[in-house]
């Protein structure tokens, strides 16, 4: 729906939470005690991150989408919007269908992240940061560390992490991406989890002392 213009783009006039929604919203509240339903605000933010994105498929937080849930948890507006542009998980203005979060603090950036930078620019068109690819697909944003850098570098798609990411790798992905093919997360250089490049090296086998 139409709405008020700001900072380029559109503000829905209203926002109502779907039966999906609001079974979720009301499961998140049934876990705080009577008149403490306002500790719900962060769970719930993210059920309209999510409802946005199945009805525009752009996972973002409309003003009106905060004003429905400050009416539904008993808060003052602004205290949601205070939550909401705190935390960096929640997108204030719409974004691509895929969200392209790159990591590149320190050990990201030791084992390659200015290539995975690169290769996104390459691949999806975009120049800076926190910028949508000219055909809505992808908005990359540079993100802090995301605590996973034994298998850095990471790149972050949406909730998923892709991990020992490497040039060739990201285009690879993001082609994936773009015909709707989500290749399964994790390790893109088939390492079992957190498991050394090539495999694990102790504990092969198992050896039980002899019964006394």
């Amino acid at each position: 729906m139409a709405g008020s213009s700001s900072a380029g783009f559109e503000q829905p006039a209203s926002f109502t939470f779907d039966a999906e929604s609001e079974a979720e919203v009301a499961k998140l509240i049934a876990r705080y005690p009577a008149g403490k339903q306002a500790s719900a605000v962060i769970p719930s933010l993210y059920v309209i991150q999510k409802q946005m994105k199945r009805q525009t498929d752009s996972a973002w937080v409309p003003v009106k989408g905060m004003d429905a849930l400050a009416e539904r948890l008993g808060m003052a507006p602004i205290r949601v919007y205070e939550v909401a542009t705190f935390y960096f998980m929640f997108n204030m203005a719409p974004i691509g269908k895929y969200h392209l979060q790159l990591c590149t603090t320190t050990p990201c950036w030791l084992r390659g992240s200015d290539d995975i930078v690169a290769a996104c620019r390459e691949a999806t068109g975009i120049k800076g940061w926190k910028e949508t690819s000219a055909d809505g697909m992808f908005t990359m944003t540079e993100v802090e560390c995301v605590g996973a850098c034994v298998n850095a570098p990471i790149l972050q798609v949406d909730d998923d992490f892709y991990e020992d990411m490497d040039r060739e790798k990201t285009l690879a992905l993001i082609a994936a991406l773009r015909e709707g093919n989500i290749p399964p997360k994790g390790s893109m250089s088939g390492r079992q989890n957190s498991a050394p490049e090539g495999g694990p090296t102790t504990m092969l086998t198992l050896h039980f002392a002899p019964e006394a």
